[in-house]
């Protein structure tokens, strides 16, 4: 077995009441700011020399989706493993669900449910006795697990793998089965650890769409992932950190307003001349132009008139145009200008 984070370790457990009702971009409902699911205060944690968090704050609301990224080597695995108890730290505090998390806070951790970025499944079982196993750590009656496993089966798509082994199983459906084995015994909060790297499309997608699933049932999710699309998709909020400290946080749009760059444009031209090019170069929101002889490539401030400007500015020297395309900035941008650095470095 896989012990990475291990969801055996500290899941809690699809999904108890108690929890707020939830919200995404898709949905609309919103998240309960007035109670907090994860309270993170002045976190400092060192591995030997290192500093891996430094004075880290988090705050967490009940039944939202909380995206939190980071570049390998940013703290985002060690935020986790601290909330959970897992870790020690020389100063700060976590509280979860408002009570103070601690190694032997037992009845907290029921409530925790982990899908770590390392599949954690016992190969000599089945499909269906993982899930039986992982939910027997906290429910000892055998009618009531029962009901539970089917529930995780058919929460993940795997009714018809249930007697196969995980090393029967593709990469996608062994991450479906990850995420049973992490969430049957319904948790209040999850933790989604890198939860579709290598999976393929059909898969990720079922992945997101249950999480979503999970918050509409009135969970509340912490989410890392190295993919921006998925993040942006899913949460509610999304914090950026790097070198053990936050770096920014907000919903996408909030994050992207934040940076220089406002829109990306391309246009299709053939007989784009270097006089003009200058002339857009000069323009006031214009960051960068590059022509290949195909496409003008204008990358821009933030700006109401930077399309119309720009074809004005076409059209009044005689420039042909073909296609067109206006691209806002992606979270990738938002990073790489915030950290100096793209997610996956």
């Amino acid at each position: 077995m896989n012990t990475a984070i291990s969801s055996t370790a500290t899941a809690a457990a699809p999904v108890s009441g108690e929890a707020a009702q939830g919200s995404s971009p898709r949905s609309g409902v919103p998240a309960d700011a007035s109670r907090t699911a994860i309270s993170v205060k002045g976190l400092v944690k060192h591995y030997g020399s290192m500093l891996a968090l430094d004075h880290f704050d988090l705050d967490v609301h009940r039944g939202e989706i909380f995206g939190l990224l980071g570049p390998n080597g940013s703290g985002k695995t060690t935020v986790i493993n601290c909330i959970l108890a897992l870790l020690t730290y020389e100063a700060g505090a976590i509280s979860v669900f408002d009570r103070p998390m601690t190694p032997v806070s037992y009845d907290l951790k029921r409530r925790i449910g982990v899908v770590p970025q390392s599949v954690a499944l016992f190969n000599e079982l089945t499909v269906e006795e993982n899930i039986d196993y992982f939910c027997s750590l906290y429910i000892p009656k055998r009618e009531e697990r029962s009901r539970l496993v089917r529930e995780a089966v058919s929460f993940v798509g795997l009714e018809e793998f249930t007697r196969f082994r995980p090393g029967k199983l593709s990469g996608g459906l062994a991450r479906r089965l990850n995420i049973a084995c992490g969430i049957v015994h319904k948790p209040d909060l999850v933790l989604f650890d890198e939860p579709t790297v290598a999976v393929d499309p059909q898969s990720r997608n079922a992945i997101l769409e249950g999480i979503e699933r999970l918050r509409d049932a009135g969970a509340t999710v912490l989410y890392t992932s190295h993919y921006m699309e998925e993040v942006e998709q899913i949460c509610t909020r999304i914090m950026i950190m790097d070198h053990g400290r936050r770096i920014a946080l907000g919903t996408a749009n909030e994050l992207k307003d934040m940076i220089d760059l406002g829109e990306r444009i391309t246009v299709g031209t053939l007989d784009l001349e270097q006089d003009t090019l200058g002339r857009i170069r000069a323009l006031p929101f214009v960051m960068q132009a590059d022509y290949d002889g195909r496409e003008l490539n204008v990358v821009c401030r933030h700006g109401d008139r930077n399309l119309a400007d720009l074809l004005d500015l076409l059209n009044a020297s005689g420039t042909s145009t073909g296609h067109l395309i206006s691209r806002p900035p992606s979270l990738n941008d938002v990073f790489l200008e915030l950290t100096g650095k793209a997610l996956r470095d």
